[in-house]
């Protein structure tokens, strides 16, 4: 067992096809994903992909694609195969030679599913809100802070608009938007593209100038047990945001107090837990996003949520929702149209407006991942401190 991974390690290690020796079908385009002078992983026309791998001594090569594509190999070695057409948005991979899985070295590598993997990323004609433009950018400072909570330094990815350095008096409301499960910190300021977003939409004039704080949403605490939507994950990582997460920022930048100014995001699990938190409490965040979460039902694994009770979750929601009117500024909820999470969501707001609760809802086309989620930072970005 050992020697086959170490022969499928010294195959990996010295992947590589470039120009010279590729033969790739006309129109194909390399993708932005790409590291070094690879042409492939690249994109046809229709939106295929051919990926090729340069492993002579390999008995099998696939592509984990979300769907598993075996590839062919030539006399010369190198193994290839054309995907589907895939739709536009962000996706990850891994190649599996003989039975190990490993990240692509023609590709860069993302945090994004519980370990590092590859990843393509499709455009989609017309939507250029997440390209670098000619504009004024703010920047992605990674900084560290201490967690009480934890007992330990973690880091935080925080983004500063453009001219946030020129002048030292002026302040800013706070943007806190949190990952998913398998994520962290680095979500939201690579795949998530945060900072181009914003630096587009206030060019725009769509958005007012904010910060945005990434933290990592995956708090632990020595003794104590939680995982997934209970009482208990949630109650830590509401400790985590406005015990260390909150005070740490307001010390050291210029940020705006009061709810008013504050807002909670966040996709799938840090949607459940910007749920959570920024509805129980309204004394700290008046505008809660709340992206694809699952905790409304729409995924096997997670328990209970098929009979998820908005009332018991957060006490008031239906009995008294003219409370919650009066003390949010915006409450807004997303799903991708293709999401399994789609139909309890539509539901819930169906229900929430019926009682009279205000909620604003988008849908998006794709399923849960992160094409989706940069549209609702997009849309819900430009609602927001106003």
């Amino acid at each position: 067992m050992i020697r086959k991974l170490f022969s499928s390690l010294f195959i990996v290690s010295f992947f590589f096809v470039n120009k010279s020796n590729s033969q790739l079908p006309a129109g194909t385009k390399a993708l932005p994903t790409n590291i070094r002078s690879n042409d492939c992983p690249c994109l046809l026309a229709d939106n295929r992909v051919l990926f090729q791998v340069n492993a002579p001594n390999a008995a099998k090569v696939q592509v984990d694609l979300g769907k598993m594509y075996d590839m062919t190999k030539d006399e010369k070695g190198i193994w290839t195969v054309t995907t589907d057409p895939q739709v536009p948005g962000y996706h990850y991979y891994s190649l599996v030679i003989d039975g190990f899985r490993f990240a692509d070295p023609a590709s860069e590598s993302f945090y994004g599913t519980g370990r590092m993997s590859s990843a393509i990323d499709v455009p989609e004609p017309g939507a250029d809100f997440y390209t670098i433009k000619e504009v004024p950018h703010g920047e992605i400072r990674s900084v560290n802070y201490f967690s009480k909570t934890m007992g330990v330094w973690r880091s935080l990815n925080i983004y500063t608009p453009p001219g946030y350095d020129k002048d030292s008096k002026k302040t800013y409301p706070v943007l806190y938007i949190q990952h998913g499960g398998g994520e962290d910190e680095r979500g939201w300021a690579v795949q998530g593209k945060t900072n181009i977003i914003l630096d587009n939409l206030i060019a725009e004039g769509k958005a007012v100038s904010m910060i945005v704080v990434i933290a990592n949403g995956n708090v632990t605490k020595p003794g104590v047990t939680a995982g997934g939507y209970n009482d208990t994950a949630m109650a830590l990582f509401k400790e985590e945001i406005t015990g260390s997460v909150i005070p740490f920022v307001e010390k050291n930048y210029r940020a705006k107090t009061g709810a008013a100014n504050r807002a909670i995001s966040g996709l799938s699990m840090g949607g459940g837990q910007a749920f959570y938190t920024g509805l129980r409490n309204t004394n700290m965040f008046a505008n809660v996003g709340v992206f694809s979460t699952g905790l409304f039902g729409g995924i096997s694994r997670q328990p209970g949520a098929a009979g998820f009770d908005a009332e018991a979750t957060i006490p008031g929601i239906l009995s008294n929702p003219q409370s919650f009117n009066n003390k949010l500024k915006v409450f807004y909820i997303s799903v991708g149209e293709q999401d399994p999470r789609i139909e309890p969501t539509k539901k819930l707001i169906e229900t929430f407006r019926s009682k009279g609760l205000k909620v604003e809802f988008a849908s998006f086309p794709g399923a849960h991942e992160w094409q989706v989620w940069r549209k609702s930072l997009h849309d819900f970005a430009q609602k927001l401190f106003k």
